[in-house]
């Protein structure tokens, strides 16, 4: 069953004191469209992130937002600048002899002085965390894979009906084609013998008249092509690979084949048909946006 380009997926893992979460939301969209929010220090993660969802779709705006905490006792550094904290000191000392103030400087004061004291994030453990991504990710495109299956169920089901209205359409159409050159024939019957009254009718001329109007007006090759395309774009549908673009293309050659009956029939029940026919074609096209 084809599958819509909407879905959201979720994965939160943890090993080893990191913790990583991966959220994945796609909506209709061209081609892949693959956007990153993550922290700058995982950089280096998001060509592998970015393939490993390619490899799971194919066609849609995806928004890929990542959070991290490394909550290991390795993680992060205290670093003492004994520079700064002699030059405080010095400071102070200063202070003390010159104006004679009580030097009541004392380490925990000191070490909320500026600068004095520096957190430092260690390295990452890349292998590590990309693991750790890869799983999160395929996790996420697991989830968002179910819920673009689901959404492209309902919208196959919407448009197999509609597919079905089509085909009613061009089955209704193909009935009254044959009844359209049998109307010209007596039309143009009744509009001569009101002209000419009791003049002899040129019987021959008369048929090949309706001979020429009944070629212009014939649709069977139109009719078995929309056939053909209603039965593809069935085929298409039932299909678990990626079809959105093959489907635009279908109902594009659809559209024509009504657009071309409609301008050859010359008959105003077959123009209603057309017309009713073109409006169910545009409810299609805007449902096939948002197949994969």
């Amino acid at each position: 069953m084809a599958r819509s380009m909407t879905g959201f997926g979720r994965s939160s893992l943890s090993n080893d004191g990191r913790e990583l979460t991966v959220e994945l939301k796609s909506v209709n969209h061209r081609y892949l469209d693959i956007a990153f929010r993550m922290p700058r220090s995982l950089g280096f993660l998001e060509d592998t992130a970015r393939n490993a969802i390619s490899k799971r779709f194919s066609r849609g705006h995806i928004d890929v937002f990542v959070t991290y905490r490394n909550m290991r006792s390795d993680s992060r550094t205290v670093v003492l600048d004994t520079g700064l904290i002699s030059a405080y000191l010095d400071a102070s000392k200063r202070v003390h002899d010159e104006f004679k103030i009580a030097d009541d400087m004392t380490v925990s004061k000191l070490l909320k002085l500026p600068d004095v004291v520096n957190i430092v994030e260690a390295d990452e453990d890349q292998e590590a965390v990309t693991a750790l991504m890869c799983s999160a990710i395929d996790k996420a495109c697991d989830e968002m894979l179910v819920m673009r299956e689901n959404e492209g169920a309902r919208l196959c089901t919407d448009l197999f009906a509609r597919l079905n209205t089509i085909s009613d359409i061009r089955d209704r159409i193909a009935d009254r084609a044959p009844l359209v050159t049998e109307a010209y024939r007596n039309d143009l019957n009744s509009r001569i013998r009101s002209l000419l009254n009791e003049v002899e009718i040129d019987r021959a001329r008369l048929a090949t008249e309706i001979a020429l109007f009944a070629d212009r007006a014939n649709i069977d090759e139109e009719l078995v092509r929309l056939r053909s395309h209603i039965a593809s774009a069935n085929d298409l549908l039932s299909s678990s690979e990626p079809v959105g673009r093959k489907l635009d293309f279908v109902v594009q050659e659809m559209n024509r084949e009504f657009n071309t009956i409609g301008s050859k029939a010359n008959d105003e029940n077959i123009a209603a048909l057309v017309i009713t026919g073109k409006a169910e074609l545009e409810k299609i096209r805007e449902q096939i946006q948002n197949i994969e």
